[in-house]
């Protein structure tokens, strides 16, 4: 006997109506979220889940008061993840990104337009902020062809007159990527086209608790995958056959259990593909007696980026003297550049203080030493000294931002790196390490 529609409809029956994070509890909601196996892992944890309407109410306040600030009519976003941010939806992600067919207008009293994908307009329902669902901005050639321009000319149609009527006399529209038509159109009805990135980078910047609760949540999760994957690593790579891309499948499989989203890079490595870093995951056959490197870069759950790297020594035999002094001296960097982290701190004190790598390690280093992390990685960019630029990153820590920590020890011309990163939180008197996965005891020279 089939269980009654009132218990089959939910994801937890035991919850009633709405789950935790203010999400309807119901198996066949349209709004995307967190699965069972991971709000069992949260509460198991003792975790606080998002306000969710809170949230998405602080962004519409941050984005609009971004856009009366700068004195603009609005922000035209294009971007897929200022739209999740703006909207908290999602529609085809990764394929958005290349096929642009969604669209926000946010104006400067508030209203918020979507234009979406013709036969999914429902999806953006979740957030009441959003006022209207329209469709119609898709004018890249694959979708419109030699009609594209038309297409363009008629969504900017649609811009303008919106601006007309809820920012009368406001000509200035900041716009974060537009295809070349979108822009032409723009510009030829007569409306002064800005830059919209730094207006967008600036407010996802700075993170609600909201925001910050959403972001532990994510990470308990991307851990829990993160340990799936180093228990068949080193349960399986002794057994021979294991590849670099078997390796990486449980680490996608665990994000997209627990109802994260998707992986933003490849990039895992074993042994001497480990050096240069930035090799991408293949088919190599990693070896019991070599290292394991990784960097996340996951979309996980609520679309929180969780950026964490960590490298793996796998095998019986204790790993190579030079690997334990590269990996401790990765971690006296991240450790000695994270104690730099608290508010009111300025970019360029991030930059020019803190931990130097010894010279055999400098030329081969990380591209940055920090960066902010959201949705995705996010500005500030923190060089390293030898790469810090007069007036490109001026600023300072403000409670809320959150930044990635990174350290990659690899010896030029050498058989291996060491990659690691932390994911930290600017707080009110410091800093708090959202990472806890530990570090390889093994490498440390502790195991």
């Amino acid at each position: 006997m089939s269980a009654p529609y009132r218990d089959r409809r939910k994801i937890d029956p035991g919850r009633g109506t709405h789950l935790p994070d203010g999400s309807a509890n119901d198996n066949d909601r349209i709004e995307i979220g967190p699965t069972p196996l991971a709000l069992g892992e949260w509460a198991a944890a003792g975790l606080v889940l998002p306000d969710l309407a809170r949230m998405r109410r602080h962004r519409w306040q941050r984005l609009t008061g971004a856009v009366v600030r700068a004195g603009l009519g609005g922000v035209l976003l294009f971007d897929p993840l200022n739209i999740r941010y703006a909207t908290d939806s999602s529609n085809m992600q990764l394929w958005n990104t290349h096929n642009p067919f969604r669209a926000v207008l946010l104006c400067a009293d508030g209203h918020m337009v979507v234009w979406d994908y013709r036969n999914a307009m429902f999806l953006a329902g979740l957030n009441p902020l959003v006022a209207e669902v329209r469709t119609g901005a898709d004018f890249f050639y694959f979708d419109r062809g030699e009609g594209a321009d038309r297409a363009a000319a008629a969504f900017a149609a649609e811009v303008d007159d919106l601006l007309s009527r809820h920012a009368p006399g406001e000509r200035r529209l900041a716009v974060d990527k537009i295809m070349i038509r979108g822009l032409r159109a723009l510009e030829a009805r007569g409306l002064a086209v800005v830059e919209g990135e730094p207006l967008t980078e600036r407010v996802r910047a700075v993170k609600s608790p909201d925001e910050i609760a959403a972001m532990r949540c994510a990470h308990h999760a991307c851990e829990a995958a993160v340990a799936e994957m180093e228990a068949f690593a080193r349960n399986e790579i002794p057994q021979g056959g294991v590849t670099e891309d078997d390796v990486w499948a449980v680490l996608h499989a665990g994000n997209i259990r627990r109802g994260g989203e998707w992986i933003e890079t490849r990039l895992l490595a074993s042994g001497p593909r480990t050096n240069p870093w930035f090799q991408e995951c293949g088919p190599r056959v990693i070896a019991e007696g070599e290292i394991v490197a990784f960097d996340t870069d996951l979309i996980g759950c609520y679309g929180m980026c969780i950026d964490i790297s960590r490298t793996w020594w796998i095998g019986a035999r204790p790993p190579p003297a030079a690997m334990v002094t590269a990996m401790r001296h990765a971690l006296d960097h991240i450790r000695e550049n994270m104690a730099l982290v608290a508010p009111g701190v300025s970019f360029r004190e991030l930059c020019f203080g803190g931990h130097r790598l010894d010279p055999e390690y400098d030329r081969q280093k990380y591209g940055c030493r920090f960066h902010g992390v959201g949705l995705c990685d996010e500005w500030p960019l923190i060089a390293y000294p030898d790469h810090w630029e007069e007036g490109a990153f001026e600023g300072v820590l403000e409670p809320g931002m959150v930044l990635c920590v990174e350290a990659l020890v690899s010896p030029e011309g050498g058989d291996f790196s060491i990659k690691l990163e932390d994911q930290v939180l600017v707080t009110e008197t410091g800093h708090e390490n959202l990472t806890r996965y530990p570090f390889d005891p093994r490498l440390t020279g502790a195991g």
